[in-house]
């Protein structure tokens, strides 16, 4: 096992139950360290909350759905810390290696998921996803990812950052595993007609860099070829910018909510970005918040007059990973772009799915498909078909 990527918690190794016949058998996955798995412990990436832990006895449903399909658990990955981050970065067990582009960061919070993956320490990996934490490090390691639709996945003896936006997703390094383990965690679609129309809005393609749209013309292409046709669409996009805040505010209240008390009585050492992002939370008034929950709906009810019961082709993030050396401003301009992206599956509430489908200085890019709630599996076979026509 390659350990110098830093992927994994350093834990001993404890072997969990799993069925011996079933869907996932002879896959292996690790889960992010956030959920619960009996015989081990659960840090969050702190390791105040990990001297906190304890052993645990449980196991959380999502990875016990996972060990009961015949999938082989092999240990827990790293995370940002609090989950609170979207670098890869953690202040206290190092940056996980990305696979796809070792000079640059894997992306966060799920960084050691997406790095078992790409450095092929394991088939697939669970993490989590609140404002781009799987569909980010997906883009920048070339890998497969999904945030389902909000309750989709079961959150159960998981540590909470935002109720109302956590996600359980998960990645993997090619489209049939991807769809294999979409099958069982997400099960059968809701809905009583599955989206089948591809649409586009190029407005969405022209907020990013020029050398970025240039990129992911090529992948677009390739799901044109695969689905036959992407619909342009040319509507009034709804306030990207306040919707950015309406995030930031929601994010940061409910976070506060949830790991406050602990971070103030159990006097945490947070990383310095971290710590700022939750300072910044302590601010946010209930007000702030009560407003920004009703710009929310208001978002969500333009959007879904905008997308109807149709599949929508976005980028998933705004460029390439940035390199491991860069600075935190160059980071977080990167993170605030790309937020008006990621913000629109958050807020509406919607699975989205990232594909590895472009490249730009020999790096990955991803390409997305987002759909109205409960379409999770149809995106998932949907990237299934497209990853297959190409190979990938």
């Amino acid at each position: 096992m390659k350990a110098s990527v830093s992927a994994l918690m350093p834990y001993p190794f404890v072997p969990l139950p799993h069925a011996s016949t079933g869907p996932l058998q002879g896959l292996s996955f690790v889960v992010k360290d956030l959920f619960d798995i009996a015989g081990y412990p659960t840090s969050g990436g702190n390791p105040h909350v990990l001297a906190r832990s304890g052993i645990k006895t449980q196991t959380a449903p999502a990875v016990q759905t996972l060990l009961d399909a015949g999938a082989e658990c092999i240990g827990k990955a790293q995370t940002n810390e609090m989950a609170f981050s979207m670098s890869g970065h953690n202040a206290h067990f190092g940056t996980p290696i990305n696979g796809a582009a070792p000079d640059r960061i894997p992306g966060g919070s799920s960084s050691g998921s997406a790095s078992a993956v790409s450095n092929g320490l394991c088939d697939f990996a669970l993490g989590t996803d609140t404002g781009g934490s799987v569909r980010t490090p997906s883009s920048y390691c070339g890998l497969y990812g999904i945030r389902p639709t909000h309750g989709r996945v079961s959150l159960a003896l998981c540590q909470a950052l935002c109720e109302s936006m956590d996600t359980c997703g998960y990645f993997a390094r090619d489209a049939d595993t991807f769809a294999r383990v979409g099958r069982v965690l997400l099960g059968p679609d809701p809905l009583a007609s599955a989206p089948t129309e591809v649409v586009a809005i190029q407005a969405l393609f022209e907020l990013m860099p020029e050398p970025v749209q240039q990129a992911l013309d090529g992948a677009v292409k390739i799901v044109r070829r695969s689905v036959g046709k992407i619909e342009p669409l040319t509507p009034e996009l709804p306030d990207l910018d306040q919707a950015y805040w309406d995030f930031r505010y929601i994010q940061g209240y409910e976070a506060w909510q949830a790991q406050g008390e602990l971070i103030e009585s159990a006097g945490l050492v947070l990383g310095p970005d971290v710590a700022s992002r939750f300072m910044w939370s302590k601010e946010v008034s209930a007000e702030q918040y009560r407003i920004s929950s009703e710009n929310r709906a208001r978002f969500r009810a333009q959007w879904e007059a905008i997308l109807g019961n149709r599949i929508l082709v976005l980028p998933t993030v705004a460029s390439i990973a940035p390199l491991r050396d860069a600075s935190g401003e160059e980071i977080e301009r990167e993170r605030q772009l790309a937020h008006h992206l990621l913000d629109i599956a958050v807020l509406c509430q919607w699975p989205q799915v990232s594909m590895p489908l472009a490249e730009l200085d020999g790096a990955p890019l991803g390409l997305s498909l987002l759909g109205p709630a409960g379409s999770d599996l149809a995106l998932v076979e949907l990237a299934r078909q497209i990853g297959k026509s190409v190979g990938k």
